[in-house]
């Protein structure tokens, strides 16, 4: 099994016509992903590497199902987007785009959540199941995907898009592969946190062990930690840290928007000292991954 996608996932490509939108369809069909169609407005009646582009989504949504949509689309027009894919009932809304402003993403969610519907990103990589399905720019192309994913029983769970292939890859060279990676945006508003995906895994009979690559900012690491201590740590967790060295610079810039730390408040130090109180594991390296995992599978 896996969480969110699979090999009958159909999905659609809202900005298939620009440069990001055409490479994820591109990679996504090499990869075997079922892309049905695309969205660009004014474009209609074309074809990226043969998936037809209509010029609204209902237009599409009148000929074809569809499981998941990427958008992928200018940041002030993210919202626009997603308000079609939610009332067009996709279930589940990727969103690629870096930069969108956050009034838009609240107000997303806020009508997702209306509608039942999961939102992942914004500022998302994607979303793979090893040689399954893969939605998004995870993985790049495919000679680097088929190299870094193999399929396994691993879920990772990542703040950050390009760690999850780090990640992978350092599983995979080990031998040890992946059920589901899932990249969930480094803003500070996502669609789905570590506990909403946690969750999912926790009913995965492929899942073994859950890797979670942190940040600083936000207090989704100490939620997730309260949950696993309530429910009685239903299957393992390994946590790695980033941005230790925030804790002791005081105004240093870290990557996302989400790195935002008040006091210990969502700080480096805060968040490993939650895990271990709740039970999991942390890594101090990320080569520690590898034998932390194996100890699990024990």
């Amino acid at each position: 099994m896996s969480i969110l996608i699979d090999d009958n996932t159909v999905a659609i490509v809202q900005g298939i016509t620009g440069r990001e939108g055409r490479m994820i369809t591109k990679d996504s069909l090499s990869y075997g992903t079922k892309i049905v169609g695309g969205v660009t407005p004014g474009k209609g009646g074309g074809r990226i590497f043969g998936v037809p582009v209509y010029d609204c989504l209902q237009d599409l949504l009148d000929v074809n199902h569809a499981d998941a949509t990427i958008i992928s689309v200018p940041p002030l027009s993210v919202k626009e987007a997603a308000i079609e894919a939610i009332e067009g009932q996709i279930k589940l809304i990727v969103i690629v785009t870096e930069r969108t402003p956050r009034k838009d993403i609240a107000y997303i969610l806020s009508m997702a959540s209306d509608y039942g519907l999961r939102v992942m990103g914004p500022n998302s990589l994607g979303i793979i199941a090893p040689s399954k399905c893969k939605l998004g720019s995870v993985g790049g192309s495919q000679e680097n995907t088929l190299r870094t994913f193999r399929r396994g029983n691993v879920g990772i769970i990542s703040r950050s898009g390009g760690m999850i292939s780090e990640i992978a890859s350092l599983l995979t060279e080990n031998n040890i592969g992946q059920s589901t990676c899932v990249s969930i945006g480094g803003d500070p508003l996502v669609g789905s946190s570590f506990k909403d995906l946690y969750m999912l895994f926790q009913e995965d009979s492929e899942t073994r062990v859950v890797i979670l690559f942190c940040e600083p900012g936000g207090v989704m690491e100490e939620e997730i930690a309260d949950y696993y201590r309530q429910t009685g740590n239903k299957k393992p967790i390994i946590a790695f840290v980033a941005g230790r060295f925030v804790d002791d610079m005081r105004g240093t810039r870290f990557g996302h928007a989400g790195v935002i730390v008040e006091g210990e408040r969502g700080s480096a130090r805060g968040k490993i000292e939650a895990f271990k109180s709740a039970g999991i594991r942390v890594a101090d390296r990320l080569r520690d991954l590898v034998l932390m995992t194996e100890e699990t599978f024990v």
